[in-house]
């Protein structure tokens, strides 16, 4: 049995961090170049999957890598040493249609590999009974992996929950620990009519398309009754190709986003009759299409004992980041739904973009491939190791960090 008293000063943990990653550093640096280079949409991120798990696969100290975990083909889990104590790391790798790397997940999957590597080789190191756990989890941006892999039972025993995500140009100092984001909501909408001849029988259709039309615009009035930091998008899925037959079917789908998770409730409650009412208008049946409808991302509850303790070790790595941010990102994240069940850093740091550069635009793909961009993320991952190390060495600081968890769900309600 390992011992359970560290002996190490925080100094001397992070000069072991340091000598970890610098023995990689190279591969990290291959890696991140490898998953940038091959932009992978939701759920089809195979090439980055198998990336990562020959590379663990590979390392000198074997971890156990499960491929397709939890029943998702793009998921993976790697573990290293023992239980009792937990600390989970996100890999995110997905990436936006037609834009690649837009919102920097290669540099997410990079600063999470480099924390996992680096955790374990501190667990091994000192013989701490701990373990370390490397999350592969596809389809952030559209299909919420994460929640797919709470429910698989995935994050089951998991003390805390760690990751770090590249920001936009606009963040203050280095970075924020603690950014809060919106909830989530996505409405996948068919808009069901009766076909017929547009020239010759026009009055025995109902057309799908008005209904589309009508429900877009009945959102779009809905937009200026939207709080500031309320938001609606549309993307139209599908159309008719032609126009002398009244279409008997189109299909839309609406994002919601709120503050809160009861906000997030009563704006989709107005958008479904937004929705309903323009079927309504044109004669035709607006149906939820479940099988493909996003899962609710909630908002992200912040823990403050993982956000302090987050800053001091950027500090460490010459970095300044504020504690919390004050104003809501009106982005989302399905790693909100984690941080609802354990507590969870979701971090934001500086890529040195240049100004005016923000995520899901062409200039922040070219952002997050570059080699500062990188240091960045191996900064981050040093970070996120310590302060894994903190809640496996400190069990009064991982009790504290559960108290506020329970005090946020509280809050929350």
């Amino acid at each position: 049995m390992g011992s359970t008293s560290p002996a190490l000063s925080i100094t001397e943990a992070a000069q072991i961090v340091d000598a970890t990653l610098d023995s990689v550093s190279q591969q990290l640096r291959d890696l991140n170049h490898q998953i940038w280079s091959h932009p992978e949409a939701a759920f089809t991120e195979h090439p980055a999957h198998d990336i990562l798990c020959t590379f663990l696969e590979t390392q000198p100290h074997p971890f156990v890598v499960t491929r397709q975990a939890y029943g998702l083909a793009t998921a993976f889990e790697a573990v290293s040493e023992t239980p009792p104590t937990t600390i989970n790391f996100n890999a995110e790798y997905d990436a936006l249609p037609g834009i690649g790397h837009a919102c920097g997940h290669n540099l997410i999957a990079t600063s999470s590999v480099a924390a996992f590597l680096a955790l374990s080789s501190l667990l091994r190191h000192r013989n701490i009974r701990g373990r370390a756990q490397l999350l592969g989890t596809p389809a952030e941006e559209n299909g919420g992996g994460k929640v797919k892999l709470l429910r698989a039972g995935a994050y089951d025993g998991v003390a805390v929950s760690l990751m770090g995500h590249g920001g936009p140009a606009s963040l203050p100092s280095d970075g924020v620990a603690g950014m809060p984001m919106t909830a989530r909501q996505q409405l996948t909408i068919e808009f069901r009519g009766a076909e017929t001849h547009a020239g010759a029988t026009p009055w025995e259709g109902r057309n799908a398309l008005d209904a589309l039309v009508s429900a877009y615009n009945n959102v779009s009035l809905l937009r200026q009754q939207l709080r500031p930091e309320e938001r609606i998008h549309c993307a139209i899925l599908e159309t008719p190709k032609v126009a002398n037959v009244i279409p008997a079917a189109t299909k839309a789908c609406w994002q919601v986003r709120s503050p809160s998770m009861a906000g997030l409730r009563a704006l989709v409650s107005k958008v479904r009759r937004c929705v309903e009412a323009g079927a309504l208008a044109a004669g035709c049946e607006a149906v939820a299409v479940e099988e493909e409808d996003g899962e609710a991302y909630t908002d992200v509850l912040l823990n403050e004992t993982l956000c302090r303790r987050y800053q001091a070790h950027m500090k460490r790595y010459g970095r300044e980041v504020v504690v919390k941010a004050d104003e809501v990102l009106t982005g989302s994240t399905d790693a909100g739904n984690v941080s609802y069940v354990l507590p969870t850093l979701h971090s934001f740091f500086s890529i040195n973009a240049p100004p005016g550069c923000v995520p899901h635009h062409p200039s922040y793909t070219e952002a997050a491939g570059t080699d500062i961009a990188h240091q960045e993320a191996i900064r981050v991952g040093k970070a996120l190791a310590l302060l894994g190390w903190d809640m496996i060495t400190n069990p009064e600081l991982l009790e504290q960090a559960r108290a506020e968890l329970r005090e946020g769900l509280l809050g929350a309600r």
